[in-house]
């Protein structure tokens, strides 16, 4: 049975060219970047190139490039630093629609005495900047919103947002995890001061991530250990895989109008076919400021993770937009910050596409989806309910 694979936003496939490029680093060029020899000083060539690379995509200059382990560490290493650089400041906003990597860090800090502003979303998971304006203060170290959702694929207004907080002498972090490499991001042109990538969202090998730092930003090291990364990461670096995370950024950069609009092409088809099809089904999101290769869409009285395992019996992959695949009654924060019903959160899928994807995967799973639906409802006392309720008006 065929794999169709519509959980990018999860991890993506690693390129052919970017596995080529990592190969011989795991093998014939073994030497340690820091080593003074030249086996070494070849590796070491490799690895500034591949900073180049990340700073192109970003518009951002290689010294201001770090190579992390990955998204979290980066997340984590931001933070942290805005608060080790300004210790008098004990005040932190984010959005109630964060990675976990930022949300639950904010939930320990507020264990240690740190204060936590959750800037509030509306239906359609948009962020109002008024109410950053009203919660900065001159107590707040720190800003971190994301750039990108990863549950619905929406956008925030991180650039008006990052200005906004570079007036009132605030530091600007954010999560750009999933923006990275499918929408443009040009570092020159915004006041961002810290942005966080995770490699294997955008067709490199996972274990490698980014923290971009502005020029001029105070930065105190979240690793110490050795001089790599011009003192500020400590640790011999993930060889292969930043120079895996190199290539698939130059990739990202050659390829990624071409690449986002077949995708996007093919979101909108799987999209429009399962709403027609599938009555009493709905969108999480705005439909026009999110990602290409997102959508987010409940199935009302249904549960996410028994509809995850009828689709995986297809050979679908995709991610339940409820917490409940990890043993929780409660559906995603994401889904609750928003106000989606609590009958339609419970069963929401997020599909997630990517360059690899085609119109008969697509195809396919608008076939299968209606009829795995109507099973489940015919299983549901509440759909039974609904049914009977509107048979007798």
């Amino acid at each position: 049975m065929k794999t169709i694979y519509l959980d990018n936003n999860a991890t993506t496939q690693v390129t052919p060219e970017v596995l080529s490029a990592m190969l011989p680093y795991f093998g014939n060029f073994y030497g340690n970047p820091s080593s003074m020899h030249s086996f070494g000083g070849q590796v070491a060539q490799k690895i500034r190139l591949a900073r180049e690379q990340v700073a192109a995509l970003l518009g951002a200059g290689p010294d201001e490039i770090i190579f992390t382990s990955c998204g979290t560490e980066s997340d984590n290493a931001a933070i942290r630093s805005a608060l080790a650089t300004q210790p008098e400041k004990k005040h932190i906003i984010i959005s109630r629609v964060e990675h976990p990597a930022i949300k639950s860090l904010c939930s320990y800090l507020a264990t240690q005495g740190y204060r936590i502003t959750e800037l509030p979303v509306d239906k359609s998971g948009l962020l109002d900047l008024e109410n950053l304006d009203k919660a900065l203060t001159p107590d707040t170290a720190v800003v971190s919103l994301m750039w990108a959702n990863n549950e619905t694929g929406v956008i925030f207004p991180v650039e008006e947002a990052a200005a906004m907080a570079q007036e009132r002498g605030v530091l600007f972090h954010t999560d750009a995890v999933q923006a990275t490499g499918k929408i443009p991001v040009n570092l020159k042109n915004n006041k961002i001061n810290m942005l966080s990538i995770s490699g294997h969202k955008l067709h490199a090998p996972k274990g490698v991530g980014v923290l971009y730092i502005r020029r001029g930003t105070k930065f105190s090291p979240f690793l110490i250990g050795g001089h790599q990364e011009r003192e500020r990461r400590g640790g011999t670096e993930n060889v292969p895989s930043i120079i895996g995370l190199g290539k698939a950024c130059e990739l990202a950069a050659q390829n990624m109008e071409t690449e986002n609009e077949k995708v996007r092409i093919l979101r909108d088809k799987l999209e429009n076919e399962l709403l027609k099809k599938i009555p009493q089904s709905r969108v999480n999101g705005d439909k026009i400021n999110r990602l290409p290769n997102t959508t987010n869409i409940s199935f009302e009285y249904v549960e996410g993770e028994a509809i995850l395992l009828l689709m995986n019996e297809q050979g679908i992959c995709a991610s339940s937009g409820s917490a409940c695949t990890s043993g929780s009654l409660q559906p995603s924060h994401v889904l609750r910050a928003m106000g989606v019903p609590f009958t339609m959160a419970h069963g929401s899928i997020r599909f997630s596409l990517s360059v690899y994807n085609t119109e008969t995967e697509i195809d396919f799973v608008s076939e299968k989806m209606a009829p795995i639906i109507e099973r489940l409802r015919g299983m549901s006392p509440y759909w039974n309910s609904e049914k009977q309720a509107c048979q007798s008006q």
